[in-house]
């Protein structure tokens, strides 16, 4: 069940690479320029999350997915921003249930190569809202 749930969470930054930069392409604006760079930035780390996940799965005896979470098409800067918020808080929630579980189950390893993905994601939630003005 743990391998499936961080299957899940790998589909998942699977769409937050493809979301990002979908729309780190189609948000334009000056005022946005900044996001657009931003979210240009985002993307080494998203690809980092997928490899760790995927490097876990495969430590834990599971087949790393390549399914993609559907993905959003937003192309109006701020609701491309909302749903990369939204995403990433989904994400955030995640990890904070999957780090628990981990050490729950004595993964304490698997816990440790989880936490800077919840550090990161943390970090992203934090600069969209900034970028929504919240």
């Amino acid at each position: 069940m743990f391998v499936k749930l961080l299957n899940d969470d790998l589909s998942s930054e699977y769409q937050s690479i493809v979301q990002y930069i979908q729309h780190g392409a189609t948000i334009t604006g000056p005022q946005f320029l900044a996001v657009g760079e931003e979210i240009k930035r985002h993307l080494p780390q998203e690809l980092n999350h997928a490899t760790i996940l995927a490097e876990q799965i495969s430590f834990l005896g599971g087949t790393p997915t390549a399914e993609v979470s559907a993905v959003s098409s937003a192309t109006d800067p701020e609701d491309a921003l909302r749903t990369d918020l939204l995403l990433e808080s989904e994400q955030l929630d995640r990890y904070r249930a999957r780090v628990g579980q981990a050490n729950d189950l004595g993964l304490a390893d698997v816990a440790e190569a989880l936490r800077p993905l919840l550090e990161q994601t943390q970090e992203h939630v934090r600069d969209l809202q900034s970028a929504l003005g919240r």
